[in-house]
């Protein structure tokens, strides 16, 4: 029983019990990383379903007042970015990085037959799958698999790994700190594991070589790290432990290429106002606060940050003052490599609704995706996200 115990504490310290038991096959040996190592993504998952229309308010727009009595945002309050549309009052981070030429709104972005559900909608956003498909693998994943590179080219910062970083022989690495990380691989139980050699049984022998490579990204990540700086502007809230963590990550110099966060709390079915405003002050002053440590290292210019969530909600409020699930929302693109910062696309329309009454999607989801891959990380955006043709005019290559 000891040995059980033990050997479930190591998998869960390391994260590897949420994945090393999903993938058949063995994984190829660790590779240096190419030469679009000097670009970075980083992703930031809103999981909840973020009210878009009181996230980016088009004020003006009679359709948004005459369904949200008690819902629509008040003008004074709001802060302004176009003569149409206007930030929450929490999201003053995002007005800042705005004015600074570093905000690019995507409108309308979704995919054809939304499905209202948390789970799916999350799964065909993290493959990257046409909604009428189920894959089992992320589109980080595939990239991982595509480059053959070591799982630290992937990171996500948290103890379970999500579908966008499961490749078929490669998955990302999750960590929450990566000191106890290391710590953790070093323990002779792990460290006696990860040096098998096979096994006969093909799960039991992937589970030893994802133990391998886990060593070694530890070792990597821990060899590269510089010390701490200081905390910054950055909130004492998960978001901002995690966004800390990886600009403290990109400053080092790490040869990873993308990053994954994730922040709850958008699922805003009852009392939306104020809670939804928490929300985006928590978005906005983080990444504010990002970008300013990503400027001090010299790096932002090599940064590329996509916020998304798993759908919108929908244009009418319920009678709870909050908002059910929904289909289109916006997302957000910062950084360095903006061919139009500010409002990309118009608003889909507030009347014009489907036979559900939601708001139509403009953009398709896997279009934004290929666009980063092919545009920003110079991948071959076809074989990851099979189908999709990039959103013209997004970013630069």
């Amino acid at each position: 029983m000891a040995y059980c115990n033990s050997r479930r504490q190591f998998l869960k310290q390391t994260g590897l019990v949420s994945t090393a038991w999903l993938l058949p096959s063995f994984l190829k040996a660790m590779a240096p990383l190419g030469s679009t190592a000097h670009r970075k993504l980083v992703v930031v998952q809103l999981s909840g379903g973020n009210d878009g229309l009181n996230t980016v308010v088009p004020w003006r727009n009679d359709g948004y007042h005459a369904n949200r009595q008690r819902l629509a945002l008040a003008q004074d309050r709001l802060h302004a970015i176009t003569d149409e549309f206007a930030l929450n009052p929490g999201a003053l981070g995002l007005k800042r990085l705005h004015d600074e030429g570093l905000l690019c709104v995507v409108h309308g972005v979704g995919y054809p037959g939304p499905d209202r559900s948390h789970f799916r909608s999350l799964d065909i956003w993290h493959s990257a799958s046409a909604s009428s498909e189920h894959w089992s693998t992320g589109w980080l994943g595939r990239y991982l698999d595509l480059r053959g590179t070591a799982p630290h080219d992937v990171i996500e910062v948290g103890s379970t790994l999500s579908l966008a970083g499961r490749g078929e022989r490669i998955k990302a690495l999750t960590l929450t700190d990566a000191q106890r990380l290391y710590r953790s691989t070093r323990e002779p139980y792990f460290a006696a594991l990860s040096q098998g050699e096979g096994h006969e049984h093909a799960t039991v022998s992937y589970l030893y070589q994802t133990m391998a490579e886990t060593y070694q990204s530890a070792a990597y990540v821990k060899e590269q790290l510089k010390p701490a700086p200081a905390p910054g502007a950055f909130l004492k809230d998960d978001l901002g432990k995690q966004l800390r963590t990886v600009a403290h990550f990109i400053n080092s110099g790490l040869e990873t290429t993308a990053y994954y966060v994730t922040t709850g709390g958008y699922d805003t079915h009852t009392n939306q106002l104020q809670r939804h405003e928490r929300l985006l002050r928590s978005l906005g002053d983080n990444l504010h606060a990002f970008v300013q440590q990503l400027k001090a290292g010299g790096q932002l210019e090599n940064t590329l940050v996509m916020v998304f969530s798993e759908f919108g909600r929908r244009v009418k409020q319920n009678a709870s003052n909050g908002t059910d699930h929904g289909t289109a929302g916006p997302v957000f693109l910062i950084g360095g490599g903006l061919k139009k910062p500010g409002i990309f696309n118009p608003l889909p329309s507030l009347t014009d609704l489907d036979a559900n009454g939601d708001m139509k999607f403009s953009v398709d989801f896997r279009s934004v995706y290929a666009a980063v891959l092919q545009e920003w990380l110079t991948a071959d955006a076809l074989a990851l996200v099979p189908g999709a043709r990039p959103l013209e005019g997004l970013i630069s290559g």
